[in-house]
């Protein structure tokens, strides 16, 4: 993309969604859906006199992070005060922790291994810091250029959050999104973020290219966009450099509706900030044996899964790698597993056409399992098995399922992708037809030769694709049913 040496580090912020309420107040850190500005309180809202009071679960949260990423734990706890003047930002400084003289990061000299082009690479984690979330800026009318007004909600003002710093170790923006995607496997699997919550994940990133200053990319939303944003400012500056402008520090915003890095203002140095541990959070010793209360609750991580699907299931590498990726892709694929066996059919399926389509139309991974649940997937599976469906129709149902959010059944027999041979369904519309008639069905009862009229309600309901011989059979057998029920009741 560049001929420059290009440097990229990443600062990832992610919410501890798994906690009840905020970092250092007892309101609910479910705050998403809520009026603005009534999910707070004096402490959130820095209010004169208020004082902050740690939730110790995010700190456990920052220690399992820590210990998943290899990195060394801080002996002491210190919270420190970063001072900025942001109008996202009540008190004019945010909690927050320094790595420096008389302050401390929860951890530090961490790494995460990530697969690219084919082979393994070590990112280096430089620090994790446990911090408070400031509030939600919102633009009503537009983007940050455009909107004609600013609206500020501090109902997010104070919700844990924890900031994993890189170093400079990536070099392209697909290396970059690579590794975002990879840490959020791990976040999901130790349970602590749900990163399909707005605002759970962002990402700052600094660039820099030979010959220019580093440049900070914020508040960027989604690993694809972290790929776009870097992609764009590669770009820039290289233009740039080429007819010997020189790239200044600065801090951007992307635009992710326009799809560009936009100037903010220039990039603070560290003595802008004014650093100093907050009175009112004294240190605390992180003793031996939290840590390993925190570790021996460390769950199953994205590797050890990967390897575990490849050994017990005989999935591919990268059948195995793609479905761990996301850890609800990664649950959905055993529950069917458990439900209808098949591991590599099922495994194919929801990586080549459940996940691409998934994208394709923009759906959130919850919201598509919940259309196309197990059960259902199973049942595809079970009808291509008995050769009433091929694959390809099989294919050509997910997409519908996942457009229309009808069920399986319906798409398949209503939509005119086969023929009604299946007794279970056939049931359900034989039950339906003699709901709807019951003068049909009492004249039925009385007239055998009556029944013909149940069986072409049975065809039009099916559109002409019920087996006839199965209809008959079952519209018999619940006549009899209904007969001995009515013989029993007289």
């Amino acid at each position: 993309m560049s001929s420059h040496n290009v440097k990229i580090g990443l600062e990832v912020h992610v919410q501890v969604t798994s906690l009840k309420t905020k970092l250092f107040c007892s309101c609910s850190s479910d705050y998403r859906g809520k009026p603005p500005n009534t999910n707070v309180c004096p402490t959130c809202l820095g209010l004169p006199g208020s004082l902050p009071v740690l939730n110790a679960e995010a700190v456990k949260a920052g220690l399992m992070v820590a210990l998943a990423l290899k990195c060394s734990i801080s002996d002491l706890l210190i919270f420190s005060r970063k001072h900025y003047f942001y109008p996202d930002l009540v008190k004019n400084y945010q909690i927050s922790q320094y790595d420096g003289v008389g302050g401390a990061a929860i951890a530090k000299n961490g790494f995460i291994t990530i697969n690219f082009n084919g082979g393994p690479k070590v990112v280096r984690i430089r620090r994790i810091n446990v911090e408070e979330d400031p509030g939600k800026i919102i633009y009503p009318t537009g983007s940050l250029l455009t909107s004609k007004y600013t609206l500020i909600d501090y109902n997010r003002s104070g919700i844990a959050l924890l900031e994993i710093v890189t170093e400079p170790d990536l070099t392209s923006p697909k290396e970059a999104r690579i590794f975002v995607d990879t840490l959020r496997s791990m976040l999901e699997h130790m349970g602590l973020v749900n990163t399909e919550l707005e605002g759970s994940l962002r990402v700052d990133a600094n660039i820099s290219l030979a010959g220019g200053s580093r440049v900070e990319i914020k508040n960027i939303s989604s690993s694809k966009d972290v790929e776009k944003a870097l992609a764009y400012e590669i770009i820039r500056q290289s233009k740039a450099l080429e007819h010997g402008e020189s790239i200044r520090r600065e801090t951007r915003h992307w635009d992710d509706v326009k799809k560009v890095t936009v100037p903010a203002r220039i990039k603070e140095v560290e003595e802008d900030y004014r650093y100093f541990p907050d009175p009112d959070l004294p240190p605390i010793k992180l003793s031996a044996t939290v840590i390993e209360e925190v570790k021996s609750k460390i769950p199953e991580l994205p590797d050890q899964r990967v390897e575990r699907f490849i050994r017990t299931y005989g999935l591919s590498e990268y059948l195995a790698n793609v479905l761990v990726a996301r850890k609800v892709l990664a649950d959905y694929f055993e529950e069917c597993v458990k439900t209808c066996k098949e591991p590599e059919l099922i495994g194919n399926i929801i990586v080549n056409d459940f996940k691409r389509w998934v994208e394709e139309l923009d759906l959130s991974m919850n919201a598509a399992i919940n259309m196309l649940p197990p059960t259902d997937l199973c049942r595809l599976i079970h009808l291509l098995n008995g050769n009433v469906i091929n694959i390809k129709i099989l294919k050509g149902v997910i997409p519908k399922v996942l457009k229309s959010g009808k069920n399986v059944e319906t798409v398949i027999y209503e939509d005119g992708y086969a023929d009604i041979s299946d007794e279970s369904v056939l049931m359900r519309i034989v039950d339906e037809v003699i709901q709807e008639n019951p003068k049909a069905v009492s004249d039925a009862l009385v007239n055998p030769k009556a029944i013909n009229y149940l069986v072409g309600q049975v065809m039009k309901k099916s559109r002409g694709r019920a087996n006839p011989d199965l209809t008959n059979k079952l519209l018999i057998k619940k006549l009899n049913e209904i007969g001995r029920a009515s013989g029993s009741a007289g």
